[in-house]
């Protein structure tokens, strides 16, 4: 009996009916699923899936209420004549997840069934987001409710929805009304609401009293006794009929939809595309996971389902502009003071000239001017010290400037100020004195242009010495192009191994595994062999080779020990030169034991390759990636330095 039972609540669910449970009937689809997702792809598919033309002009009503209110039941039978168009169903879970959309040709209306409130789902927050996206789209607004009584709920709900439209959607509306070119913007004025009570027992708003639009003015006078506006609706109905014994008597509702829909003063009929496109684009602006422990429970759209997650990281007062901003290119701005941390280093310099004259110039402490040549700024560096540069009034500051005497440039010249910190933005940096970095530059450039010039005529020599004292089975240097293993093209300054056992040539990648190779006259010692080689462990009947090729193998192990020596003193070498380098690094610098990829290709990293620091973003790219330059004067950097593509690119000053 009890196994009877399990099976039977297993087969019961309480739960909202999944996406992949529900069937589209062919009338109605589903429009956007309850993670606020558009189901369609395009605008022809929304045209396809509603099955009207592009060119007709079509309204677009919704309807909003509680679950289990009938707002499917009451879709049906006003619009569709009491086809099941929008699914309706016994069962105690909710019947419509999303929003599901369908197109009435009789009005030229599109129909919005959405889901009901207060039901047991989860993602509640992001639920009512999407609900007064749908409000924002629509033309007609009915909010079905079969209390015998107005709930306070009710008047919340259209009262916070009237001020989040304004808002945050107004702006998007608008802007999303200039790129169309329409004649009337689509936020000059919002949706009509309707608000539709069916009772039984109770009798109706305003049914006592014989004055017409009555029940108006009693319902606009209940929003101003709860202190919610209405301002972003071009008008606020009320219908109600009283339902003894059934069927429900829709006539008065539908007769003031059809006023609403033929009503052309206020918003005029748009082609679907529009309505697709104002619905793209504030899914695509209002968006992502909004964390519970963040929002206000006292207002049913608070501000947190439209602004910047964005929070400060020093003083954790959050951004107050609207979502996904930064694809604007506008930055990140937050109401009130912020907090000096020492971990941030949030404290910026203002020219006070600049600021008492009504202008905001953020001064940096730099190694040199903007208007000395490299080497005239280092030693002008060594003798005065740091200076302040302003972009309107010059250089104003002098760190070594007298002899003695020389003041705190806070206390006369510049005025500090804290800035608000934010995630995955540049961090604060007020020591740009990198004038280690550019002595190391410099050499560098020197001895890179040495090398560069003689690289061609020493590679060339190194290669026929090479290609003289090697043995006859090595393939000779001239003719090798590409690594025998992997098929990889050899740069022009790259290294090429040769097996000791097959002859061929490898790349250094190919070529890391060594073992005795004594059937070719290496005798007992592990020498550089190939993969392949090194797998097949050598040949066993090569006693001839052996007792012939020693002699000639003496001038190839004299030049091998003579280049592993270099080698060693070049690797000396290089230790203390990282050393210095490390020490001269600037601070917002990737360190290199820190890079292990390109940070634009993603390319790893390998011994051959050289990790360059891109100048402003100082993160590390590999030489293809930094091959432009531009001036960094924000880091410092007056003259053209290595930046990588992608600050290279960027369209504002680095």
């Amino acid at each position: 009996m009890s196994e009877m039972l399990l099976k039977d609540m297993d087969e019961i669910s309480l739960g909202p009916v999944k996406m992949e449970e529900e069937k589209e009937n062919g009338r109605s689809f589903l429009l956007v699923d309850e993670n606020e997702s558009l189901q369609v792809k395009n605008e022809s598919h929304f045209l396809q899936k509603l099955g009207c033309s592009a060119a007709q002009g079509v309204k677009v009503l919704s309807i909003f209420g509680n679950t289990g209110d009938g707002k499917s039941h009451t879709l049906n039978h006003v619009l569709f004549d009491g086809e099941e168009v929008f699914a309706t169903s016994p069962s105690p879970s909710s019947c419509t997840v999303g929003v599901w959309a369908a197109y009435d040709p009789l009005l030229n209306l599109i129909v919005l069934d959405t889901e009901g409130m207060l039901g047991a789902a989860h993602q509640q927050n992001r639920r009512m987001r999407l609900l007064l996206k749908v409000l924002a789209v629509s033309d007609v607004v009915v909010y079905r409710t079969r209390a015998e009584r107005l709930h306070n709920d009710m008047f919340q709900f259209l009262g916070s929805a009237s001020a989040a439209y304004l808002k945050h959607f107004t702006p998007e509306l608008r802007a999303l009304s200039s790129r169309c070119g329409l004649d009337v913007p689509l936020s000059s004025l919002g949706p009509g609401v309707i608000v539709f009570q069916e009772t039984s027992r109770t009798q109706l708003l305003g049914q006592d009293v014989s004055v017409l639009g009555q029940a108006d003015t009693l319902l606009q006078k209940r929003f101003h006794d709860l202190s919610q506006s209405t301002d972003a609706f071009s008008s606020v109905q009320y219908v109600g009929t009283q339902t003894i014994t059934p069927p429900t008597d829709y006539s008065q509702l539908l007769q003031i939809v059809n006023q609403q829909v033929k009503n052309t003063s206020q918003r005029a009929p748009r082609q679907p595309a529009i309505v697709f496109s104002a619905l793209q684009a504030l899914s695509d602006r209002f968006c992502g996971e909004i964390s519970d422990d963040k929002i206000s429970i006292c207002s049913f759209f608070p501000d947190e389902y439209f602004t910047c997650p964005s929070v400060c990281l020093s003083c954790n007062v959050r951004c107050k502009n609207g979502m996904n901003h930064q694809k604007d290119a506008v930055p990140h701005v937050a109401d009130g003071l912020c907090q000096y941390a020492h971990q941030y280093n949030n404290k910026v310099l203002i020219c006070k000239r600049c600021y008492e004259g009504g202008k905001e110039v953020i001064v940096v402490p730099k190694t040199t001017a903007s208007s000395d040549n490299q080497w005239l700024g280092l030693a002008k560096y060594a003798w005065s010290g740091y200076v302040l540069e302003c972009a309107s009034c010059g250089i104003i500051y002098r760190s070594r400037q007298y002899w003695m005497g020389n003041q705190d440039p806070e206390s006369g010249v510049v005025r500090p100020e804290v800035k608000h910190v934010w995630q995955g933005t540049d961090a604060f940096q007020t020591d740009h004195q990198n004038a280690a970095q550019r002595v190391l530059d410099g050499m560098n450039y020197i001895i890179q242009s040495v090398s560069e010039y003689s690289a061609g005529p020493t590679k060339a020599v190194t290669a026929w010495l090479t290609d003289q004292v090697a043995p006859p089975y090595w393939k000779p240097n001239t003719e090798i192009s590409e690594c025998h293993g992997c098929k990889r093209v050899f740069e022009e300054a790259e290294r090429k191994h040769h097996c000791r056992a097959c002859g061929e040539g490898f790349c250094q990648a190919c070529s890391t595994h060594s073992m005795p190779v004594p059937e070719r006259g290496w005798g007992g010692t592990p020498v550089r062999v190939c993969d392949a080689c090194y797998r097949q462990g050598g040949s066993q009947n090569t006693g001839q080779v052996a007792s012939t090729e020693p002699r000639i193998l003496v001038a190839r192990r004299v030049t091998e020990v003579a280049q592993s020596t270099l080698d060693m003193v070049s690797t000396a070498v290089d230790y203390p030169l990282c050393f210095v380098k490390g020490v001269a690094r600037p601070d917002y610098w990737i360190p290199d034991h820190e890079i292990s990829q390109c940070h634009c290709c993603e390319k790893p990293f390998i011994p051959s390759m050289s990790k360059h620091h891109c100048r402003a973003c100082g993160q590390g790219v590999c030489g293809n990636c930094s091959s432009k330059t531009r001036p960094v004067p924000s880091r410092g950097w007056d003259h053209p330095v290595r930046v990588c593509d992608g600050c290279a690119d960027r369209r504002d000053s680095l």
